[in-house]
Parts: C-alpha cells; sequence; structure tokens
C-alpha cells in the first residue's frame, strides 16, 4: 500500500482534497485576501504533492497540511505589507464637508473580502464555526497583530489544536505558544460583539433589503430606518471613514447616490455577513458588506474594486483546485 501511495496521484487527491476550503480560510485569516489565500493554497498542495512520498504518517495529514499552509503563509507575510480597512489607518473623519480622498495608488494595501460559498461546508456545526471566524472586523484586527501570533490564535482558538501541536506546526516550544496566544488574545479582547445576526437569520436578510432598495432607489429615509445611531461607514480605496448615522448618510446622499436605477445591488454572502454585489450604470462596481445586528447595520464596508465582483461569480462555488 505504501508503494501505491508514493506513486499515486490519485491517492494523493483522495488524503488531501477534503481540506482544501479550510486550508484556504486559514490562508484567508493570515493574509487577509482572497486571492492572495487561493495563490497559497495551490503553493501549498504543489509543496505537499512534491513531499508527500516522504510523509511518514507520524502526524495526521490535516496536521501536515496545515504545518505546510502555515508556513508558506508566514514566508509569504515576509515580504508583504499588512492589509487594512480605512478604520485602521486613522480616526473617523470629522472636517468640513468634501468627498472622501482615496490613497495614493499602492500607499495601502486592502483588505478584501471572501465569498461564503468558497468556505462553505455539509456540517452545519462548521459552517457556524467558519462564518464566525471570518468576520470583516476579526480579519481586520488579525491582521494588526505580528504573523507569527496571529498563526498561534488561528490554530489554537479556531482551529482547536492542543498547544503541543500548534508548537509542532510552528517549530517552536510550547511555552512560546502559550506566551504568544496570551498576548493575541489580550490585542482582540473586543472585537467581537455579541448582538450579530447570522446572514440566514431573517432579521439580518430584512436589513440587507432595505439597505439595497435605499441604495437603488436613493432614498435617504429608508437608509435611516436600516442604520443604527451609531453606524459607521467606510469604503476601499479612501482614506476617510464616517463615524454616526447622520454623517454616515449625509456622505451617501451628497456624493454617492445620484438618481434612482444608477446602482444595482446582488444579494450575496460574504465573510459570514450579508453583503451584496455592487453595480453602477451597468458596471462592475465591488462588493458591500454589512455588520447587520439586532437593532441593526452598525457598520457597512464597501470594497470599491471591480475584480472582486468575478470573485463572487466564481462558477464552482470556491476556489480552483489544483
Amino acid at each position: 500500500m505504501r508503494e501505491l501511495r508514493m506513486g499515486s496521484d490519485e491517492q494523493f487527491a483522495a488524503d488531501t482534497e477534503r481540506y482544501r476550503r479550510e486550508l484556504l480560510a486559514l490562508c484567508y485569516r493570515m493574509v487577509g485576501s482572497a486571492h492572495d489565500a487561493e495563490d497559497l493554497v495551490q503553493e501549498t498542495y504543489l509543496r505537499a504533492w512534491r513531499s508527500y512520498a516522504g510523509f511518514e504518517s507520524r502526524a495526521s495529514i490535516r496536521s501536515w497540511l496545515y504545518k505546510i499552509a502555515t508556513n508558506v503563509c508566514l514566508t509569504a507575510l515576509d515580504t508583504r505589507r499588512g492589509r487594512m480597512l480605512p478604520s485602521g489607518l486613522a480616526g473617523p473623519y470629522d472636517g468640513p464637508d468634501r468627498p472622501p480622498l482615496p490613497a495614493a495608488p499602492g500607499e495601502v494595501s486592502w483588505l478584501e473580502p471572501l465569498p461564503d460559498s468558497w468556505i462553505s461546508s455539509d456540517d452545519p456545526a462548521a459552517v457556524v464555526v467558519a462564518r464566525e471566524s471570518v468576520r470583516l472586523a476579526l480579519i481586520a484586527s488579525l491582521q494588526l497583530l505580528p504573523p507569527r501570533q496571529r498563526a498561534v490564535l488561528i490554530l489554537r482558538e479556531v482551529l482547536a489544536f492542543p498547544a503541543t501541536e500548534t508548537a509542532e506546526i510552528l517549530g517552536t516550544t510550547t511555552a512560546a505558544v502559550k506566551s504568544a496566544l496570551q498576548r493575541a488574545r489580550s490585542a482582540l479582547d473586543d472585537v467581537r460583539p455579541d448582538d450579530l445576526l447570522e446572514p440566514t437569520d431573517e432579521r439580518a436578510r430584512a436589513l440587507l433589503d432595505g439597505y439595497i432598495t435605499a441604495f437603488e432607489r436613493s432614498d435617504a429615509n429608508l437608509l435611516e430606518q436600516v442604520l443604527r445611531a451609531d453606524a459607521t461607514l467606510e469604503a476601499t480605496p479612501f482614506r476617510d471613514w464616517q463615524a454616526g448615522k447622520t454623517r454616515c448618510i449625509h456622505l451617501l446622499t451628497t456624493h454617492v447616490f445620484g438618481k434612482p436605477g444608477d446602482w444595482r445591488l446582488i444579494p450575496t454572502t460574504a465573510n459570514g455577513q450579508p453583503a451584496a454585489v455592487v453595480h453602477h450604470h451597468g458596471q462592475a462596481s465591488g462588493i458591500v458588506v454589512l455588520t447587520a445586528t439586532t437593532t441593526g447595520i452598525s457598520k457597512v464596508v464597501e470594497f470599491q474594486d471591480a475584480t472582486l465582483v468575478a470573485t463572487f461569480s466564481c462558477p464552482r462555488g470556491g476556489p480552483r483546485s489544483g
């Protein structure tokens, strides 16, 4: 059997392919980009295939793949800037009325959304865990941690690897893992609000429908009904962001809305949150992701990048396979 496995592409695929979606989620949490995560998964599988003949089963296939993927990510992060949202750059804009200012080309590496379909699962419990661990607020906060701290937090808190196995994956000591986890937990203490709605919740869908209708009709009154008083609004590639319903609505009605019919939004889900694919004057514009809570929409993040629309239109409902 060992000889057959050593030379069998089919056996390699049978042993490893089932982990592709969860490895994609790992890489996305590490680097904050769906496109980069897909490339890193491809690199993981290439390295795994090359060393498959030498795999001695001292660890599980899953643990072995996670070790490769984590180290692929850490190597990539050595030469890449952390990805950000506008709210990670500075406080909310509170100056005189003007259109938001974009960052200079190449000045900031922006966070990207992740289609829920890329990490979907037949296991309902796994779906809930996956959604919770890719929320935009968490992913944005993870990018602020040093890469190895980030890896420890993901492996221990999200994936529930034991400290000893995490140390083996990262080539460090159990004591170092415990220390890094403590620091990472402290940095992320306030990231997860407890009133979030699942995107499948009827209340979340109603908030998304209300936001879409308000945008497509250029109707500030409808927007007033779905945004919380403390709502925030940010959009890449702009440095400025707004805090408070009044400022959010003013920005949208003054500088964004235009005429009824200028915008078309198609419902979807991203990062375990209600979202929409955005078209402006019939052209792909980007993706908007909403933070839906029991008291309304608390955060709107729009990613103004037309190339992301193709990501959310992937015909296979997930990343490419190698």
